[in-house]
């Protein structure tokens, strides 16, 4: 077995420490053993077979078979799942916020105003939720680069507590894991001056069609938290470079939210990520395996759990016996494409005046579909009254846990 690194030494303000710097990927003999590979394979499959599954509920809830209209099918599922991916990273960092805030910080964010909202944690939260987005977007037209790693970092921190000037940039100043410093820290990341041919190594690894998709993603993965490239964030962008291998080598149009089962089993992802540095990358793949298939399981069952609140939904409203061209009948079918309705967005979806939109979705409030989450200023002008489905939020809830 080729080794997964050495230690060097460093001197952090006047005392010597050991900085461990990994062996280059293309260095290491990353060959999958039996039991490993088959759990990758099986990892893959159902991968597929949630994709699948996505598919045939938007051709099911879509009103013809055109691909057009597929698609409205299946894209706010999509984003159901981003959402849940990037609320999960969020999680393992410590930073959590209530999803309807999330949204609303979603709404109110622009390119130049990115952590525009109220609620800090919310806008962090939204801002994953964008990176990921932006990564699965890119995985069928681009290749890795340390550029496109430095873009991801910037829109996750623009607007944080992290410094700007290290903000969408490689870091100069030595890194550790654990710790208050260096010397007290669990792992001391490799020196600055180290990290262009780690990083260099590492993309030509990502950009590779040749190996393995899941052990990719998961060797990838744990290289890149092992290298530390940025002086914060390097857990939220290794899960993005995850989304952006399995989108692109599994040609997926949304990956499965594997942070979810990250989440669910942070004791088991830093096992399996310290077995990977000692050189143990059989035991890291199969534990990511494993994760990847939770994760396909957690997208199969919010597919079918958005299926049976639509069909509730249907009888709650029919239950006030609303003729069929009701204004409140047109508003639920927003749901889940919008997971905040305001009378704003009501009017401008379905073309209903302030006042006829107010009035569908008291109505859906009557019914139980929606529930009053209080006033909102998500633009300059008058606040307004926000409604959200709590079940459909509690779907992609800030506790992965729950």
């Amino acid at each position: 077995m080729t080794t997964a690194g050495s230690d060097v030494d460093i001197v952090w303000n006047g005392r010597r420490v050991k900085a461990f710097v990994p062996a280059l990927l293309g260095n290491r003999d990353l060959e999958l053993d039996t039991r490993t590979a088959q759990a990758t394979a099986t990892a893959a499959a159902e991968v597929g077979f949630a994709a699948s599954g996505l598919g045939a509920t938007a051709t099911a809830t879509a009103d013809s078979d055109t691909h057009t209209q597929a698609n409205a099918g299946y894209e706010p599922l999509a984003r159901l799942l981003l959402r849940a991916e990037g609320v999960a990273s969020s999680f393992i960092e410590g930073v959590r916020a209530p999803v309807a805030d999330v949204v609303m910080a979603e709404e109110m964010a622009t390119p130049d105003r990115p952590a525009a909202a109220p609620d800090r944690p919310a806008a962090w939260v939204a801002a994953n939720l964008a990176a990921v987005a932006a990564a699965v977007a890119e995985a069928q037209t681009g290749r890795l680069s340390v550029r496109r790693l430095c873009d991801w970092h910037r829109t996750l921190m623009t607007g944080g507590p992290t410094s700007a000037r290290h903000v969408g940039a490689i870091r100069t100043e030595q890194g550790w894991i654990g710790g208050t410093d260096p010397t007290t820290a669990a792992l001391v990341t490799p020196p600055p001056d180290r990290l262009d041919p780690l990083l260099r190594d590492l993309v030509t690894y990502g950009n590779r069609t040749d190996v393995d998709p899941i052990a990719q993603a998961a060797v990838a993965h744990a290289q890149f938290e092992i290298v530390h490239p940025f002086g914060d964030g390097n857990g939220r962008v290794g899960r993005v470079l995850v989304a952006w291998i399995l989108t692109r080598r599994l040609h997926l149009v949304v990956p499965p939210p594997v942070s979810v089962a990250m989440a669910a089993d942070a004791g088991g992802y830093l096992s399996g990520l310290t077995l990977f540095r000692l050189g143990d990358h059989n035991s890291w793949v199969r534990w990511f395996a494993g994760a990847t298939g939770k994760g396909s399981q957690a997208q199969r069952d919010l597919v079918d759990q958005v299926g049976a609140l639509r069909t509730r939904w249907r009888d709650q409203l029919a239950g006030l016996r609303l003729r069929q061209d009701a204004g409140a009948w047109r508003v639920l079918e927003l749901l889940p494409r919008h997971l905040v309705l305001t009378s704003q967005v009501v009017a401008r979806e379905c073309g209903f005046s302030a006042k006829g939109a107010l009035a569908a979705l008291t109505t859906l409030e009557g019914a139980g579909v929606l529930t009053d989450y209080g006033t909102r200023s998500s633009a300059p002008g008058r606040p307004q009254r926000v409604f959200v489905s709590e079940d459909l939020l509690a779907l992609t809830g800030s506790n992965p846990l729950r």
